[in-house]
């Protein structure tokens, strides 16, 4: 009997699709940093769905909200235009410093990479509005619905936000998981759903990316 299109994939396809696109040196020892300094790194499986996003609309400028160790930024610079800028914002300056070493390992020019250490939600309103092609959000999970609300200013239109974490280690299709950042993750999950102008999809690729594109919406249409 044929599997029902709902089944469970198994762990045996979920590696293999998770792992599909093999890392490099770079990305290993950016993994590495990330793990000295407790900084969850997005899986390569997420980080290859950055990629192929930042390619597909051929990104010029992308916000980060979590810079990490340069995991995440490095796979979205790999899909952006040789001329993109990458802004990427963290509280740690640590990690940024991090970041850098990561970005000079991949020969990225200085110029392409613009950090911000500070709080998101105090860096974002400081932004030029409609001139970012991709935001990506993997910072603070109860902040979550808040980066929605900025990336909307954020973003041209046809432009994309993008969320890690947002299935948050199962707990987000789990109602009994009522925590504060479980019931931010599903708050947004929801909201991006309800929202007119957004084209949203939600992929199973390590802890969950969900993305949703910014649709042109003719003024008095709105």
């Amino acid at each position: 009997m044929a599997a029902s299109p709902l089944s469970p994939i198994s762990p045996t396809s979920w590696t293999f699709a998770e792992t599909y696109i093999a890392e490099d040196d770079v990305l290993d020892a950016a993994r590495a940093r990330a793990e000295e300094v407790g900084a969850v790194a997005v899986g390569s499986g997420a980080g290859a769905a950055l990629r192929f996003l930042a390619a597909v609309l051929e990104a010029r400028a992308v916000v980060e909200i979590g810079t990490g160790a340069g995991v995440s930024g490095l796979w979205l610079l790999r899909g952006m235009r040789p001329d993109g800028v990458l802004t990427t914002v963290d509280v740690e300056a640590e990690h940024q410093r991090l970041a850098r070493e990561t970005f000079k390992d991949e020969g990225i020019a200085p110029q392409r990479v613009r950090t911000i250490a500070g709080r998101a939600l105090d860096v974002l309103p400081r932004l030029t509005d409609g001139h970012y092609d991709i935001v990506f959000a993997d910072g603070d999970k109860r902040e979550y619905g808040a980066y929605l609300a900025e990336a909307l200013r954020l973003l041209r239109p046809g432009g994309v936000v993008a969320f890690d974490n947002a299935l948050w280690h199962d707990r987000v299709a789990d109602p009994a998981q009522r925590d504060d950042e479980t019931v931010a993750i599903r708050s947004l999950v929801q909201e991006v759903a309800a929202t007119d102008g957004l084209v949203p999809v939600l992929l199973p690729v390590g802890d969950g990316l969900l993305m949703a594109k910014k649709v042109w919406i003719p003024e008095g249409d709105e």
